[in-house]
């Protein structure tokens, strides 16, 4: 009778709720933190959502849009407002073969964005054609405004500012990341859109961070504008959403698993 009461005891002690402790749930006895709104370890500060991450880092996760997955173009158009006529292929699409000079088929996105966060996967041609600049370019171009390079850098010399993961005509990458031509390589990119006042001036610049294959590339750099070709950047006062585009440089470039991420401004 006894071994029955003392197990029965300890078996409502294992159900009874955990008993909340001082300080468990925050302080309010604590400084401010800068901007006056919160204290340290404020109690009623509130908590972020539950995001359901994907079963590896380039699965969407559960607040992302998925702008492609292999099935369709809906999410995109041509930059001239044409329906989007990339080459659809085994889950990828291909930047099409056409007679003219580059450029002239580039995708944007039909939905506008600021800060991102943003992954996708691309391939430059397993056949390699060309040298520096003409092997495998394309570009991730944010807001359309501002270009991470993308550029079959595997055992290819071309200018330090131009190569994958570049921001094209200003910073190099800190390193190069590139894996061998006709292999599917990844950017997640975070992006923190330039601000602007009434009078168009530049109040905050914007800033990236991309990850190339994994590897850091670029660490909250700074953007000095919009880019441009042999030309120094400069801004151009913007609206504080707009499409990106992923550009036709010529080169029959893939791309697959794309999906955003809408960010909050950071609290400055």
């Amino acid at each position: 009778m006894k071994l029955f009461t003392l197990a029965t005891s300890l078996l409502a002690l294992s159900l009874a709720p955990a008993v909340t402790q001082a300080g468990d749930l925050g302080f309010t006895d604590t400084p401010l933190l800068p901007g006056g709104k919160w204290h340290v370890h404020d109690p009623a500060r509130p908590h972020p959502a539950i995001v359901t991450a994907g079963k590896t880092a380039s699965d969407a996760p559960s607040d992302a849009i998925v702008l492609f997955n292999g099935g369709d173009l809906n999410a995109f158009k041509m930059s001239d407002g044409k329906p989007a006529d990339w080459i659809l292929a085994d889950g990828a699409m291909t930047v099409p073969k056409r007679e003219g000079q580059h450029g002239d088929g580039s995708l944007t996105t039909k939905d506008s964005f600021g800060d991102i966060q943003l992954h996708l996967e691309f391939r430059s041609p397993a056949i390699v054609n060309g040298t520096s600049q003409n092997r495998g370019n394309s570009g991730v171009i944010l807001m359309g405004q501002y270009e991470v390079q993308v550029l079959d850098s595997y055992d290819n010399v071309t200018y330090a500012d131009g190569q994958a993961s570049a921001i094209y005509a200003w910073k190099p990458p800190l390193v190069n990341a590139s894996r061998k031509p006709g292999e599917w390589q990844t950017y997640d990119i975070i992006f923190e859109r330039p601000h602007f006042d009434a009078g168009g001036q530049v109040t905050r610049p914007a800033y990236v961070t991309v990850l190339h294959n994994g590897v850091l590339t670029q660490n909250h750099q700074e953007i000095l504008g919009k880019t441009d070709w042999k030309t120094l950047a400069t801004y151009h006062p913007h609206a504080d959403a707009m499409p990106f585009t992923l550009q036709d440089h010529g080169t029959p470039v893939s791309y697959r698993n794309i999906w955003v991420r809408k960010l909050a401004p950071a609290e400055e």
